[in-house]
């Protein structure tokens, strides 16, 4: 790819973070599947239901733009999906394990967090005012789903995370 424009980079993005979504909602099953602790697997369902607005969203941002998401392969988030996958089939203390899927959908979540925020922030330079509120609301989500996993992994009021129970 050459960048011509920041309308092109942009592009780009969307056609990136489509592929992104994509890979990770055929992951986020697997790992709701592979975690011990109930909160988790909810957390990582519930995920997976908002990742496929969002991939409905981006999706609809690029026919606005009169874009196909192509065949582009997001390869950051094919590296993250593939580290996800070594934990998923790793033997051992289940607590210990769940304490590894939440690393691994945190590193993701990080990475959606970084994406979005770029897009929203290019969208508003762009002058595509109406798609920033929507970019807005799947940054938040991501922040959000990232807040969850700390509270899942930390532990709340009173009460033992998931990270005190792996180290038992």
């Amino acid at each position: 790819m050459t960048i011509h424009s920041l309308q092109n980079f942009y592009v780009d993005q969307l056609k990136d973070v489509y592929s992104a979504e994509k890979q990770l909602l055929e992951a986020l099953p697997k790992m709701a599947n592979a975690a011990f602790d109930a909160d988790l697997k909810l957390a990582f369902q519930n995920h997976a239901d908002q990742t496929a607005n969002h991939l409905a969203t981006v999706q609809a941002i690029l026919n606005g733009l009169n874009q196909n998401p192509g065949s582009k392969k997001c390869k950051a988030m094919e590296g993250l999906v593939a580290e996800a996958s070594e934990i998923i089939n790793l033997q051992g203390d289940p607590q210990a394990k769940d304490a590894a899927l939440i690393l691994a959908a945190q590193k993701v979540e990080h990475y959606e967090i970084a994406t979005y925020g770029g897009l929203r922030t290019y969208a508003k330079a762009l002058g595509f005012s109406d798609v920033v509120p929507q970019l807005q609301g799947i940054l938040d989500e991501e922040y959000d789903c990232d807040q969850q996993l700390d509270d899942l992994a930390m532990g709340g009021f009173l009460t033992e995370g998931l990270n005190e129970k792996a180290t038992a």
